[in-house]
């Protein structure tokens, strides 16, 4: 059986969400990061505001530092 700890953190952000925030907090436009995966702006915002709801936070930059005190992304 694998780890439990692994499980818990790939969890809560699905692998794309997590490409958004990393490429978020690099300083990354919408439009540069929906360029740079190949899906729409629209699409990008979408992964956005579920990550927000996941957190129950209000805002991306919010959302942002919950995620960095929780481990799941790094800046």
């Amino acid at each position: 059986m694998s780890s439990g700890k692994d499980a818990r953190i790939k969890s809560l952000l699905t692998n794309r969400e997590r490409e958004v925030f990393e490429l978020l907090v690099q300083d990354k436009t919408t439009k540069e990061i929906a360029a740079q995966l190949f899906v729409s702006e629209k699409t990008v915002r979408n992964h956005i505001s579920n990550v927000m709801k996941k957190l129950n936070v209000k805002g991306r930059s919010q959302a942002v530092v919950e995620l960095v005190r929780m481990g799941e992304i790094a800046i």
